[in-house]
């Protein structure tokens, strides 16, 4: 049998593969964090955008402010270093074993956990400095509340920013991933296309406004890193932590073994003397209360 008669076959054959993602998406319901494999696959990108965020935010010593999805913290680690002493980073995600990462890693610092659904936060109005939310935004059922919630909660005058993924040709480190997933998957091709969907200048900025904020900017950051050989780029896939290494975990030993195959080829344009060299882009948004 062909690569191609081969593929469709594992196609037609996949709809009834059902995946259970956790909360936040990110880790498998009952199982911690795998902190090394998130940070091969998420952490290693999230960070070269982070101060973006914090600039965008306008983040300063002294600041109150709300890491909103914060994850393992990739965010938060670097607030904490420009909010000082006197400062308080609040990090609040939807995922406890997440929180349960981030407080582990900044437990003797001005650090504040709390499992709390971004388009519902349970903090008064005007509680806040600066609000971000890095690689999160995308991930929520309802977007354009969970930026209402984010503007409910900041002070006058002060600035909350985004940070979304661009689209999967912008960001092939997980958009070949995603493509050929939703392939194999097409009953959950939404969720596996969550990513991508505020990549989107105009988009975000109608959303901003429609919450309630004014000053807004949106722009295009692009960063790029290297992989030493595809076995380390797909390491952390196989893991299984972040929304499509889940997926792929749900799939038969047979169809990861394709999936595996159909990833390497598609990014084998990325690839020189065995190493993988990828841009990502992603997409900052701020505005002001």
């Amino acid at each position: 049998m062909d690569r191609l008669a081969y593929d469709q076959h594992a196609v037609e054959r996949e709809p009834t593969t059902r995946v259970r993602w956790g909360p936040g998406l990110h880790v498998t319901v009952g199982h911690r964090v795998n902190s090394s494999a998130y940070e091969q696959y998420i952490g290693r990108w999230s960070r070269l955008f982070v101060p973006a965020v914090l600039a965008a935010a306008e983040v300063a010593v002294g600041d109150r402010v709300l890491d909103v999805a914060t994850g393992p913290g990739e965010a938060a680690v670097i607030a904490l270093s420009r909010v000082g002493a006197t400062g308080l980073v609040v990090g609040v995600d939807i995922a406890p074993a997440m929180l349960d990462t981030a407080w582990a890693r900044f437990a003797a610092q001005r650090f504040r956990a709390a499992a709390m659904d971004g388009q519902a936060l349970a903090f008064s109005d005007a509680s806040f400095d600066c609000v971000v939310c890095q690689l999160g935004l995308m991930f929520f059922p309802d977007p354009a509340r969970g930026l209402a919630e984010f503007r409910r909660v900041l002070r006058r005058d002060r600035c909350a920013a985004v940070c979304v993924i661009s689209t999967p040709e912008r960001a092939p480190v997980w958009g070949v991933l995603a493509d050929t997933l939703s392939r194999y998957l097409p009953d959950h091709r939404d969720q596996l296309q969550l990513s991508f969907v505020l990549a989107d200048v105009a988009r975000l900025e109608r959303m901003l406004g429609a919450a309630g904020f004014r000053d807004i900017t949106v722009k295009r950051e692009q960063r790029d890193a290297v992989f030493e050989s595809f076995d380390e780029y797909w390491s952390p896939i196989d893991a299984g932590i972040g929304s499509l290494p889940q997926a792929y975990r749900a799939l038969p030993a047979g169809t990861r073994e394709a999936v595996r195959r159909e990833v390497e080829a598609g990014l084998s344009r990325f690839k020189t003397d065995g190493r993988l060299a990828m841009s990502v882009e992603m997409l900052i948004a701020a505005g002001r209360a």
